[in-house]
C-alpha cells in the first residue's frame, strides 16, 4: 500500500531557502543542491566572463549579466519548490501539484510573470521567460497568480531580484533594439548551460575559482592567429585580381558582395579577406554557409587546411565544426568530451558558439528566425565573418530570410561575405541595403559598417572559352558517344531525373564500361548515408578540383 507524501502546512518560504538544483552525493542518492540566489549568481558571473572573451562585448549594454542572473527567479514558487523536495524524497507544500507547471511553462513563466510586474524593461521580461528556447503561454496569469504563491511568493521573488542587484551590483539593462535583445537573450542561455555544468553541482564546493575553468572547457578560449601571412602563404599561389580586389575592399565590417564566375577563387578570395579580420582583431571566428550538405562536406576539408595555415600551433581550435543535420554521422574526430572547441560545442543548437563552422545555410538563418534557441545562434554568430557562398541557388523563400539574417548581422558587428556566380541588380541592392548602379560583371560591391557610399568595382573578366554543345535525340546515340569519349580518357557525367532512371542507366553503361577498362559509378539520394558519404568522396573528388589539380600536373 502506498503511503501517502509528507507535506507541511506552511507560507511563503524564504528565497534564500528555496533550492534551484539536484545533485547526487557520493552515495548515488539524489539531494538539494545550490539555493535559487546562489545559482543565478552563478550565472550571472559566468554572463560577466562571457561579455569580456566576447569582441562583441560593447554590443552588451550595462546590466546584460544581472540580466542572465534573472532568469530563474521563478523557481521561487510553490509548485517548482515541491518539484525538488518531491525528487528528493522530502515534505511537500500541501495541495500543490507541481505537474501543472506544464501549463505556463514552468518556472520560466513565472520568472518572465515576476519581470513584468517589477517594471523591467522592454524586452527583458520575454527574454527571461524563453531562456529554455521557446516563449511560455501565461495565460494572462500574473505574478500574484495563486498558482505561483500569491503576494507572499511574490514579495520573496522581489526580495531575490534586489539580493541579486546588490551581489552584481547591476540592474536590468534598458534595452534599444531586437537585435541586443537576441544577443542578451542568447547570453542568458549559454551562461545557463555553463553555471548549471558540473564544476558547479555540489554547493559545498567553492564556485568564484571555477568560473574561468568552465569556461575554458566549453571552448570559450579566443583563437591565437599567426599575424603577417601573405595570401601566397595562406594558399600556396598568388592571388588574383578578383581576388586582390576583394581583400583589399573587406578590411572592416560591413557587408561584401562578389559576384564572379566559377574558377575565379571566390572561396580563397573570402577565407583570406576572413584572415585579415581576424589578425586585426576585428571579427572572432568564421561561419562557412552553402546550400547544401553535399557542398558544406567539400568545403569542410579545405576550411580546415585554411585553418591550418592561419592558426597558431598552440591554438585549440584547429578544426572547425561541420553543422548541417546529418554531420554527427560523419566521422570527423572532432576531439572528445571538455576538449577547448570540441564536444560541448557539438550539440546542434551550440554549434555556432563554435569559433569556426562549416555548414548548410539553414543553421545561420535560424539567428533570424523565431525558433527553438534561435537566439543563442545569434549570440554565437555575433562579431564573427559570415560567408555565405552558392547564393544565386536560393529561392524567393530563402532568400527573404537571408535579407533578414544580413540585417541582423550588420547590428551584431558581424562581416557578411556573399559570394555568388550572378545576381540581379535588385537581388544585390537588397542584400546591401543601398541603391547599387553597375551593371558590370564580374563585379565587387562593398557597404562597409557606417557607411553611406557604397563602392562598386568592375573585375577583369575570365579569358573566354567556347563550349560546344550537340543536342542528341536518339538515346541510343548518346550511348553510345557517352562510351566512345569514355574509352578515350574523358570525364563523362549523365544526369537523369529520377532515381530509378539513373539506376536503370547505370546497369546499361556498366556493363559496357566493364569491358572498355573505365570506372562507372552511381550517385543518388536513397544510398545510407555511409554508403553515400563514401561514393560522394571518391567521385566528387574525381571531377572536383584535386582531380583537375592533379592532371594539369601530369599525373592523370
Amino acid at each position: 500500500m502506498l503511503k501517502p507524501k509528507k507535506t507541511k502546512d506552511i507560507g511563503a518560504i524564504s528565497y534564500v531557502q528555496c533550492p534551484a538544483k539536484t545533485y547526487e552525493d557520493k552515495a548515488g542518492n539524489k539531494q538539494l543542491g545550490r539555493t535559487v540566489f546562489n545559482h543565478c549568481q552563478i550565472v550571472g558571473e559566468v554572463a560577466k566572463e562571457l561579455i569580456k572573451r566576447s569582441p562583441a562585448a560593447h554590443l552588451f549594454p550595462q546590466g546584460s549579466a544581472f540580466t542572465a542572473a534573472t532568469h530563474d527567479i521563478g523557481k521561487v514558487s510553490t509548485h517548482f519548490y515541491n518539484k525538488l523536495h518531491d525528487a528528493c524524497k522530502l515534505e511537500l507544500l500541501p495541495n500543490i501539484n507541481f505537474e501543472l507547471e506544464k501549463q505556463w511553462g514552468g518556472h520560466a513563466g513565472v520568472s518572465q510573470a515576476t519581470a513584468k510586474a517589477l517594471g523591467a524593461p522592454e524586452y527583458i521580461a520575454e527574454i527571461l521567460g524563453g531562456h529554455h528556447g521557446f516563449a511560455p503561454n501565461l495565460g494572462g496569469k500574473t505574478a500574484l497568480a495563486e498558482q505561483f504563491g500569491g503576494e507572499a511568493w511574490q514579495s520573496e521573488r522581489k526580495k531575490l531580484v534586489e539580493a541579486l542587484e546588490d551581489a552584481l551590483q547591476e540592474k536590468w539593462p534598458q534595452v534599444a533594439s531586437y537585435a541586443t535583445a537576441r544577443l542578451i537573450a542568447g547570453l542568458t542561455s549559454v551562461a545557463d548551460w555553463i553555471g548549471s555544468g558540473q564544476h558547479f553541482d555540489n554547493p559545498n564546493d567553492d564556485w568564484q575559482p571555477k568560473i574561468q575553468q568552465a569556461l575554458d572547457e566549453a571552448g570559450f578560449i579566443k583563437p591565437t592567429i599567426q599575424t603577417g601571412l601573405s595570401f601566397e602563404q595562406v594558399f600556396g599561389f598568388s592571388p588574383r585580381e578578383a581576388q586582390s580586389q576583394l581583400i583589399e575592399q573587406a578590411s572592416k565590417p560591413g557587408v561584401y558582395v562578389l559576384e564572379a564566375p566559377m574558377g575565379l577563387g571566390k572561396t580563397e578570395a573570402a577565407l583570406y579577406a576572413a584572415y585579415q579580420l581576424l589578425e586585426k582583431g576585428l571579427a572572432s571566428g568564421i561561419y562557412f554557409a552553402l546550400p547544401t550538405q553535399l557542398t558544406s562536406n567539400k568545403i569542410y576539408d579545405r576550411f580546415n587546411a585554411f585553418l591550418t595555415q592561419i592558426l597558431a600551433e598552440n591554438c585549440p581550435h584547429k578544426k572547425a565544426l561541420l553543422l548541417h543535420a546529418n554531420a554527427w554521422l560523419m566521422e570527423t574526430e572532432m576531439g572528445e568530451e571538455g576538449r577547448p572547441g570540441g564536444a560541448w560545442f557539438n550539440q546542434s543548437k551550440r554549434g555556432l558558439l563554435a569559433p569556426f563552422a562549416v555548414g548548410t545555410l539553414d543553421q545561420a538563418l535560424m539567428a533570424a528566425m523565431n525558433v527553438k534557441h534561435g537566439f543563442v545562434r545569434a549570440f554565437g554568430l555575433a562579431g564573427k565573418v559570415v560567408i555565405l557562398d552558392e547564393v544565386h541557388t536560393y529561392d524567393a523563400y530563402t532568400g527573404t530570410i537571408m535579407d533578414a539574417l544580413i540585417k541582423l548581422l550588420k547590428e551584431l558587428d558581424c562581416t557578411a561575405i556573399v559570394l555568388s556566380a550572378t545576381l540581379s541588380q535588385k537581388r544585390r541592392q537588397t542584400l546591401i541595403g543601398k541603391p547599387t548602379a553597375s551593371m558590370a560583371y564580374p563585379l565587387i560591391t562593398a557597404l562597409a559598417k557606417n557607411s553611406e557610399q557604397v563602392i562598386e568595382r568592375e573585375v577583369t573578366p575570365p579569358k573566354a572559352s567556347l563550349t560546344q554543345l550537340q543536342l542528341i535525340q536518339d538515346e541510343n546515340l548518346a550511348l553510345e558517344e557517352a562510351l566512345k569519349r569514355a574509352e578515350q580518357g574523358q570525364q563523362v557525367l549523365w544526369l537523369e531525373n529520377t532515381v530509378k532512371e539513373a539506376q536503370e542507366r547505370y546497369l546499361q553503361l556498366a556493363a559496357r564500361t566493364k569491358n572498355l577498362g573505365a570506372d562507372c559509378g552511381l550517385l543518388h539520394s536513397r544510398f545510407t548515408f555511409e554508403h553515400r558519404q563514401n561514393l560522394e568522396e571518391k567521385w566528387v573528388n574525381l571531377y572536383g578540383k584535386p582531380a583537375w589539380e592533379n592532371h594539369k600536373k601530369g599525373n592523370g
